[in-house]
């Protein structure tokens, strides 16, 4: 089981799977992008073993590229987990209070953003692609966790998970454009004269939108992989039958 772990301590347990050609298609974790369920599912019980959970302690989202957000209780202990069908529809936020719940995230090339809050012993995790970050859902999570929730912004640790580099995002105008109407974006793009692309880098922006809520840039951190370049990387933009990472979190 190719893991790249985060955090594995007595409080903390978070990191993102990786691809690996010798787990069943590849170590993919995405019931919803899979030849075979049955092959998905063995995916997911390696990984809890290897966590020493359940997979009944999963909690998946049915991701959409939307900027909603859930908050998990334990009435939502196992969605998604073994069937596509229980999971918390268009939703592409999760956190929790709840200990023993793995939250989970699905991505090839988006954004993963892993959180936890130590002080109100809040974990959580984001699936931020390039509609999500246009949309600010990063930062309408944490402008809701800090006015809804009572935390502040400046407990929160944050890691941006693998993710297509700046190097590889390519774009047209027209998606160029709804990143320049953020207002914060221009120093994370450029102009490819021989290409006639622009490159976007979604880390970065991500990165703003995290501190624009509040989060000191100190307590974020970037895991540089582009998961085009790696061999341990799914990359929908490289092969559009990608399996998918999947990232996760829980408070023991």
């Amino acid at each position: 089981m190719n893991t790249k772990m985060y955090f594995n301590n007595e409080k903390l347990l978070a990191g993102i799977t990786l691809k690996n050609p010798s787990e069943l298609e590849f170590n993919n974790m995405a019931l919803h992008v899979c030849e075979n369920e049955e092959d998905i599912l063995h995916n997911r019980l390696e990984l809890a073993n290897l966590l020493q959970c359940n997979i009944e302690d999963f909690v998946c989202a049915n991701q959409t590229h939307s900027a909603n957000v859930h908050k998990v209780t334990l009435k939502d202990k196992g969605r998604g987990a073994t069937k596509q069908t229980t999971a918390i529809p268009d939703t592409d936020a999760l956190y929790t209070y709840e200990p023993n719940i793995l939250l989970c995230s699905f991505t090839a090339d988006c954004v993963p953003v892993i959180f936890h809050h130590e002080e109100k012993g809040l974990v959580g995790v984001i699936h931020s692609g390039w509609q999500g970050t246009v949309k600010e859902i990063t930062r309408k999570v944490f402008n809701q966790l800090v006015n809804d929730e009572g935390c502040d912004a400046k407990g929160f640790q944050v890691i941006l998970g693998p993710a297509l580099s700046q190097e590889k995002f390519e774009v047209d105008e027209d998606v160029y454009l709804r990143f320049k109407d953020l207002g914060y974006a221009d120093d994370f793009m450029y102009y490819n004269n021989e290409s006639h692309k622009y490159h976007i880098d979604n880390q970065k922006t991500v990165k703003k939108q995290l501190e624009l809520a509040g989060i000191p840039s100190e307590n974020i951190t970037i895991d540089a992989t582009c998961t085009f370049l790696t061999e341990v990387g799914f990359s929908y933009r490289q092969d559009k039958k990608s399996g998918r990472h999947l990232s996760f979190i829980m408070r023991k």
